[in-house]
């Protein structure tokens, strides 16, 4: 089937257009000479127009929209409302999170450089080795997107264009980092939201819908044309759920937003980032629902094809340019932002905390270590992306492998009695049992079988006791986990651990849970807060001494 709607010339001027208009922007606000500080989080002002608008781009990023699609086509309409609706609900039960950390560590970088000063350097580097691990795999699977939209809809290759797309995020992003990452995600998220109020209706009118829901009706099995099916939830639901909140919790890229925005703006941009999500790739996520019921397969049986496969079959040339510069700026606001969250953990962990100390860190040496950690991520990614993963089972590892670390993370920003010690055990230890468990590398029957069950169904009662405490504090967490595990219990028992990526993901949970609070509750250790706001803050001597006004605009 041939999808080329581009030719040569008129691709390479469409992204020739689309980077040099980034670069313009950032160009706009460079300084002759960057700080490091600025660099890494710009300056801990940044306003609520661009800090929502980078919040929101960051989580809309190409591979969300395909992953939204490929769970529509696979588990019917009910798919997109499972992948978009809890993504969009882990921002918003990650606020009260995101307040508590920047209120002890108002000038921080990094949540690592935050654990660094709680636990010490084996804590913090764990939780910066997993931001490093899960950047690099977002920043492929955003990389592998445009390879795919390209070598589709135009005569050029699947490598070009994934080298096309990582020169024109490097180029862009690489001299004013994280100021340059929110600034631009402000207009592409601005220009993709316009395009989808277009696109989606105009796409479901011309694949002859409302019609096809009744003509098509028979490409669906009774599972994928059930609202409430119990698949579509055990199987991308549920581990999303878990996914997503330790993404949330895990991602640098949130982070970074969380220490950069007023203070004072925090809740309203979760909010709006909540939103923003939600209705934006919950709507894309109903091409695949569209090509289910146009019976449409997969070119060369790869999901991640659907969505530009649908657009280039119905769009004409005017809307699937829209639809071209949709994906490239999604993939963009994410990706940039992955090159910027690598740079500050590179900066402020690598090098600020452990190998020159805070005291003696050279901001110079900083910026320099920004920028190569950049050029290195990309040429990894770039390695990475040439295997062509699946994107959907992508996002879903990473999330589930940061779920070790969600309650031993939160536990340590409020709780003074954890240790490094339980930290780092409780997390290595989840790991080693995730692993075996997601890959399905033991046989899961009998007695195991039964332990796998319990640990999943108190991985429930973890999940949703940390939403609760959240919002409602230490009572309500406890009251509704125990109520959300008594409450699937009769459902999971003898049979969650069929599903393996749930399984291993609220196991997860569980075990670091469990050894974390075994390890503390009698530890007799106390920790005092306020040393962290002392312990953190500005490398650079001129931003610890002057206030900088920041140079972003606020629309």
């Amino acid at each position: 089937m041939d999808l080329v709607r581009f030719d040569g010339v008129t691709t390479v001027l469409i992204l020739v257009i689309f980077f040099g208009v980034m670069l313009y922007i950032v160009r706009t606000i460079a300084k002759k000479q960057e700080d490091a500080d600025a660099y890494m989080t710009a300056g801990n002002s940044v306003g609520f127009g661009i800090s929502a608008g980078s919040m929101t781009a960051t989580w809309i990023w190409a591979s969300s929209m395909y992953a939204s699609a490929t769970s529509g086509y696979l588990y019917g309409i009910s798919g997109p409302i499972h992948y978009g609706l809890w993504g969009a609900l882990m921002i918003l039960f990650i606020y009260p999170f995101g307040r508590r950390i920047r209120s002890i560590a108002p000038k921080a970088h990094t949540l690592a450089e935050v654990l660094y000063v709680r636990h010490g350097r084996s804590s913090q580097l764990m939780l910066a080795v997993s931001n490093v691990v899960g950047s690099v795999i977002s920043l492929t699977s955003n990389l592998i997107a445009g390879g795919v939209l390209i070598a589709l809809l135009t005569p050029l290759g699947f490598t070009h264009g994934v080298v096309a797309i990582a020169v024109g995020l490097l180029v862009y992003t690489v001299w004013s980092g994280f100021r340059a990452s929110v600034l631009t995600d402000f207009i592409q998220v601005v220009a993709m939201l316009g395009v989808v109020i277009v696109l989606i209706p105009a796409l479901f009118f011309l694949a002859g819908f409302p019609e096809a829901f009744t003509t098509g009706a028979a490409n669906l099995t009774p599972e994928q044309s059930n609202f409430f099916s119990s698949e579509a939830f055990l199987n991308q639901g549920a581990p999303y759920i878990a996914a997503v909140l330790a993404y949330a919790i895990g991602n640098q890229t949130i982070a970074q937003r969380l220490f950069a925005v007023r203070e004072d703006l925090i809740r309203k941009t979760f909010v709006t980032a909540t939103l923003g999500y939600g209705g934006t790739v919950i709507g894309m996520g109903m091409f695949g629902v569209l090509a289910l019921y146009l019976g449409m397969e997969p070119l060369d049986g790869d999901p991640n094809n659907l969505i530009p496969q649908l657009a280039a079959t119905y769009l004409p040339t005017a809307l699937l340019i829209g639809f071209f510069v949709l994906i490239i700026g999604s993939l963009c606001s994410t990706g940039d932002s992955d090159l910027s969250a690598l740079s500050s953990i590179a900066m402020a962990d690598i090098y600020g905390q452990n190998i020159a100390g805070k005291e003696k860190a050279d901001p110079r040496v900083m910026l320099l270590i920004g920028r190569l950690t950049m050029v290195a991520a990309t040429a990894a990614a770039l390695v990475l992306a040439s295997m062509r993963l699946d994107i959907l089972d992508l996002l879903v590892f990473v999330g589930a492998l940061w779920g070790a670390l969600v309650f031993p993370v939160i536990a340590s920003f409020y709780w003074e009695k954890v240790t490094n010690a339980a930290f780092t055990t409780s997390v290595v230890a989840a790991l080693a049992l995730f692993i075996p468990v997601r890959f399905e590398l033991v046989d899961l029957v009998g007695p195991l079988a039964y332990a796998v069950d319990v640990l999943a169904i108190l991985g429930v009662g973890v999940i949703a006791g940390l939403m609760a405490f959240g919002f409602f504090g230490l009572r309500t967490g406890r009251i509704v986990g125990v109520v959300a595990a008594v409450v699937v219990t009769p459902f999971a028992f003898g049979a969650v651990h069929s599903y393996a990526v749930l399984s291993a993901s609220l196991i997860a949970y569980s075990v670091s849970t469990l050894i974390c609070f075994a390890m503390s509750v009698n530890s007799g250790r106390t920790f005092d807060f306020s040393v962290i706001r002392q312990r953190t803050g500005n490398f650079d001597e001129k931003e610890a001494l002057e206030p900088r006004e920041d140079p972003l605009p606020d629309p």
